[in-house]
C-alpha cells in the first residue's frame, strides 16, 4: 500500500515538472515584445563596447558647438574678431543644426540609425577640416554653419540608437552615462587646447596664402573623433527596436541573438525568445496616420515618411512636444550661452590678473576685461593663460561627478523630481555669479551651474524617449534639440548685447530661465521605469 502511494507520489510530481517545462516552453514560444527580447540579452560586454564607441561620436556633437570657446582669445587678432563677431561664431553652429533637424529626425526614423550615424559622423569630419583651413571669419562662419548642419543628425540618431539596446531598467542610466560621454568631451578640449594654442606656430604655405597657426592646428585635431567613430559603426548592427517596428522580426531576432551571444557566451541558438511580435501591426491602428508597411522599400521608406510624422500634431502627442520642446528651449538657453563664454569670462580673469599683478577682485569688475575698449589699440594676445583651461577643466570634471551622481539618483528619486531639483539649484548659482567677490567663488559657482544644467538637458531626454513611439522618437528628439538649439542661439546672439547692458542683465536672464524649467517639469506625466512604445 505504501509503495503504491510512493508511486503516485513520483507520478504527480513528474507530471507537476512536465507541465512546467511546458509552460516554459509555452513562454519562450510566445512572441516577445522589445522590452522582453531586449532584457533577454542582459547587459555586458556589446553594451560597454557600444558605449566605447559612443565616446568619439559624442564628443563630435560637443566639439562642434564648443571649440569656438577656446579660439576666440587665440585667433581674435588674426581675424580682427568683435564681440558680436564671436556670438555668431558660437550661435551660427546652432543656426545650422537648426535648420536640419526635420530633415535628419525624419531620414533617422524611414531609413534607419546606423547609416545615419556612419555618414553624419564623416561628413562632420570633413565640414572640421573645412573649418580648420578657413583664413578669414566669413569661411569660418560658413564652415561652422555646415557642421552644425550635419552634426544634429548624428547627436538625435545616438541617443534613440543606445536606448534602444537597452532595457527600461538601465535605460535612463544610459542617458547619464551620455552625459558623462559628453562631459568627458568637455575635459578633453581644455587640455588639447592647452597644449596647443599657446605655441607661436606660423606656417605659411602656397605662396604665403594660405597662413596655419596654432588653433587650425587645434581645429584639425578636433576633426578625428567624428573620423574615427564614423568607421566605427559601420560594423555595428541596426538598431532591433527600429527593425521591429519597420516589420523586419528576422533581421531584429538575428540581431538579439548576437547581443545575448556576446553579452553571455552562449551560442546564438540558445537564445530563449523564438518569436517577435508584428509591431507594424499594433501600431497601424492610428487615426492620423502613421502607417507603416512591413519589410518596406528605401522608396515606400520615404513616402510613408511624412504620414509617419503627422501623429506628433494631434493628441496625445501634441501637448507633450510643446512641453518637452519649451523645457529644453529654456535649459539649452541658459546653459549653452553662459557654457560657451566660460572661457572667455576666464579669461577676462586671466587678463586682469595679468594687468593687475596676480591680484583679484569682484568678478563684475574683471568681466570688464571683455568689453570692447574706446581707445585705439594694438591687438595682444595674453599666451600666458593656462590659469584658462585648468579652471575650464575643473568645471567639466565636476559635471562628470555630476552625472555619476544623477545615475544613482534618477530612479530613485525620479526624472520629475530630478528636473524640479536641478533647475532651482542651477539656476540660483547662474544668479548668485553677480555676487561673485573672486575667482574662487566664479569657479566655484560655475561648476554648480553648469554640472546641474547639463544633467538636466539629459534627463529631458530620458523622458523623451519614455513619452514618444519608436517611430516618432528620433524625429521628436530632433525637434526637441531644434528648439533648445533656438533657446541656445538666441542667447549667444542676446548675450553680448546684455554684456554691454552691465553685469547683472547676463546672469541674472541666465538662471531665470532655467528655474522656470523646474516648475514646468512638474506638467510633466510620470515616465519612470515605463516599457518603450
Amino acid at each position: 500500500m505504501k509503495e503504491t502511494e510512493d508511486n503516485n507520489v513520483f507520478v504527480l510530481s513528474k507530471r507537476l515538472d512536465d507541465a512546467e517545462k511546458n509552460k516554459n516552453s509555452d513562454e519562450c514560444r510566445k512572441p516577445a515584445d522589445f522590452e522582453t527580447a531586449i532584457g533577454a540579452t542582459g547587459f555586458g560586454k556589446f553594451n560597454i563596447i557600444l558605449l566605447l564607441i559612443a565616446m568619439p561620436a559624442g564628443w563630435s556633437s560637443i566639439f562642434e558647438t564648443t571649440t569656438m570657446s577656446y579660439v576666440f582669445p587665440a585667433a581674435q587678432c588674426d581675424l580682427s574678431l568683435t564681440l558680436e563677431n564671436k556670438g555668431f561664431l558660437n550661435a551660427i553652429t546652432y543656426i545650422g543644426m537648426i535648420s536640419s533637424a526635420f530633415v535628419w529626425g525624419y531620414l533617422c526614423d524611414t531609413l534607419g540609425r546606423k547609416k545615419l550615424l556612419a555618414i553624419g559622423l564623416f561628413l562632420d569630419g570633413i565640414f572640421v577640416l573645412m573649418s580648420a583651413s578657413s583664413q578669414n571669419a566669413t569661411i569660418l562662419m560658413i564652415a561652422k554653419f555646415l557642421g552644425g548642419f550635419i552634426i544634429n543628425g548624428p547627436f538625435a540618431a545616438l541617443t534613440t540608437y543606445l536606448s534602444e539596446f537597452h532595457c527600461a531598467r538601465h535605460r535612463a542610466r544610459i542617458q547619464m552615462m551620455l552625459g558623462i560621454v559628453f562631459s568627458l568631451g568637455t575635459v578633453i578640449l581644455p587640455f588639447v587646447a592647452w597644449a596647443v594654442l599657446p605655441l607661436n606656430l606660423s606656417v605659411k604655405i602656397f605662396n604665403d596664402s594660405v597662413e596655419f597657426h596654432s588653433w587650425n592646428l587645434y581645429l584639425c585635431l578636433c576633426a578625428f573623433p567624428a573620423l574615427i567613430s564614423s568607421i566605427a559603426f559601420i560594423f555595428m548592427p541596426e538598431s532591433p527596436k527600429f527593425l521591429m517596428s519597420m516589420g523586419r522580426n528576422e533581421k531584429a531576432l538575428e540581431v538579439f541573438r548576437k547581443v545575448y551571444c556576446f553579452n553571455t557566451g552562449n551560442a546564438p541558438e540558445t537564445f530563449p525568445i523564438k518569436e517577435l511580435v508584428e509591431e507594424t501591426k499594433l501600431n497601424n491602428d492610428s487615426k492620423h496616420g502613421g502607417r507603416i508597411t512591413a519589410n518596406r522599400t528605401k522608396l515606400q521608406a520615404m513616402k510613408e515618411g511624412w504620414q509617419q510624422i503627422t501623429p506628433l500634431f494631434f493628441p496625445p502627442h501634441l501637448g507633450k512636444i510643446i512641453l518637452v520642446c519649451l523645457l529644453q528651449m529654456l535649459t539649452m538657453m541658459s546653459l549653452n550661452t553662459l557654457r560657451l563664454w566660460l572661457p572667455q569670462i576666464f579669461q577676462a580673469i586671466n587678463d586682469y590678473q595679468y594687468y593687475h599683478n596676480g591680484s583679484t577682485t569682484d568678478l563684475c569688475t574683471m568681466i570688464d576685461q571683455i568689453r570692447p575698449k574706446n581707445q585705439s589699440q594694438n591687438c595682444e594676445v595674453n599666451l600666458n593663460n593656462s590659469s584658462v583651461y585648468i579652471n575650464s577643466i575643473i568645471v567639466a570634471v565636476v559635471s562628470i561627478g555630476g552625472y555619476i551622481i544623477a545615475g544613482m539618483l534618477i530612479n530613485a528619486l525620479g526624472k520629475k523630481r530630478l528636473l524640479n531639483i536641478l533647475g532651482i539649484l542651477s539656476g540660483s548659482g547662474a544668479m548668485c555669479l553677480y555676487f561673485a567677490q573672486n575667482s574662487l567663488s566664479t569657479i566655484i559657482l560655475s561648476c554648480l551651474f553648469v554640472s546641474l544644467g547639463s544633467i538636466n538637458i539629459n534627463v529631458v531626454l530620458a523622458v523623451v524617449v519614455d513619452l514618444f513611439p519608436t517611430t516618432l522618437r528620433t524625429m521628436t528628439i530632433s525637434l526637441t534639440m531644434m528648439v533648445g538649439r533656438s533657446g541656445a542661439m538666441l542667447g549667444n546672439l542676446i548675450f553680448p548685447v546684455l554684456l554691454q547692458l552691465g553685469c547683472a542683465p547676463p546672469f541674472f536672464t541666465v538662471g531665470a530661465a532655467i528655474v522656470g524649467c523646474a516648475f514646468l517639469a512638474c506638467l510633466l506625466p510620470n515616465t519612470d521605469l515605463k516599457a518603450l512604445q
